[in-house]
């Protein structure tokens, strides 16, 4: 009897899109300012990027189309647990990072905080639910966050369970299934965005099921642009797309929120994505959109230790602008060279072990396999 050997396709990786991935960089970098922003100016019609944490939903939509162009067509051969594991592989050790270093403000903040309020086995326990992913929202001076000791965290919890149901549900169906089915999450976001005056929930308990809604429709958009093909060949290149997604960031932030922020992620944002599929960057910034792509998502998920002690000192010291800006401006550059250093010292060895022995296991014969 013949044996089909799938190792092939499991093993197989895809040529990257590569303005895509500098698009994201750029999401993650507003993401960060964003953060220092909110602190220094909660008046966010004084805020220059408001609209920041609309990037999140970027990266949802950025991950659906992703996530149909690497595994749509090998799923099914490599199976579910493969899957899983090669997604846990990508995504957890830099979960497990933001939650070390999170943890590690919460204790050692300089400029304060109160982690004499919380006994030992209740700070255990948070931790614990941070890097296994589970919603804890039960720390009040961290705004009852999902995962209080590193709050981008929320957003990857969202992006597991959207790769859940890819996985069990979403592949298999045709692409009307999936146009229905984003109709449906777009009139929910539509309600969201309606009902609380803006999309900025998601990321804490009272908010939780707004974060549901934000990438229910980002995600099965995704899936649907690639599904259709939808991409559009153009010459705007990394520049110009980063222009142009900038420009939802700094969008003013206004009473017309309710309707500006669901016309961005329904169309605005997936027009970006097929745009962004549809160009390629020149050579000279071909390694500038390589580097953005590799250090957003360790920048994403290691910044916000920072910010909670930035919070606190921002708050105790009120500087001018001229010393807030330099502040920022430091601030980002050395916390995209600590993401730097993250990667490479911590995230890039881990994920290679893992994938080397996941390999070598996938290599040999199934009657040798444990």
């Amino acid at each position: 009897m013949e044996r089909t050997n799938t190792a092939p396709a499991i093993l197989h990786i895809k040529q990257h899109f590569d303005v895509l991935d500098g698009l994201r960089g750029v999401a993650a970098l507003a993401v960060v300012v964003f953060h220092f922003m909110e602190w220094a100016y909660t008046d966010f019609t004084k805020n220059f990027i408001a609209h920041g944490f609309l990037a999140v939903d970027f990266f949802f939509c950025l991950s659906g189309f992703v996530i149909a162009y690497a595994y749509d067509d090998r799923i099914g051969k490599i199976g579910l647990m493969e899957f899983f594991k090669a997604r846990i592989i990508r995504l957890h050790p830099l979960v497990i990072a933001g939650s070390v270093l999170g943890l590690l403000a919460f204790l050692f903040d300089p400029f304060g905080g109160h982690p004499e309020v919380y006994n030992a086995g209740r700070i255990l326990l948070v931790f614990v639910c941070s890097i296994l992913l589970i919603p804890f929202p039960v720390v009040e001076d961290r705004g009852f966050n999902l995962f209080s000791f590193n709050a981008p965290s929320w957003s990857l919890f969202w992006e597991y369970i959207a790769n859940i149901v890819y996985a069990l549900v979403l592949y298999k169906l045709g692409r009307r299934a999936i146009l229905i089915l984003t109709i449906v999450a777009g009139a929910a976001l539509c309600w969201v965005a309606w009902r609380a005056g803006n999309l900025l929930g998601g990321w804490s308990g009272p908010t939780f099921w707004d974060g549901c809604a934000r990438i229910s429709y980002s995600f099965l958009v995704g899936l649907l642009i690639y599904r259709s093909n939808w991409i559009i060949k153009n010459g705007l290149g990394f520049a110009g797309l980063s222009v142009l997604l900038s420009l939802a960031f700094l969008m003013p932030f206004s009473d017309w929120n309710r309707v500006s922020e669901p016309l961005v992620v329904l169309f605005y944002f997936p027009l970006l994505i097929a745009l962004g599929a549809g160009t390629t960057s020149s050579p000279a910034l071909h390694k500038v959109c390589v580097f953005s792509g590799r250090i957003s998502y360790p920048l994403y998920m290691t910044h916000y230790a920072v910010l909670w002690m930035f919070g606190n000192y921002y708050t105790a010291n009120k500087p001018g602008t001229l010393r807030l800006t330099l502040i920022i401006l430091i601030a980002v550059v050395l916390l995209t060279a600590a993401a730097y250093l993250v990667m490479i010292v911590f995230d890039i060895p881990i994920r290679n072990y893992l994938t080397r022995k996941r390999k070598e296991r996938l290599s040999k014969p199934k009657s040798l396999q444990a």
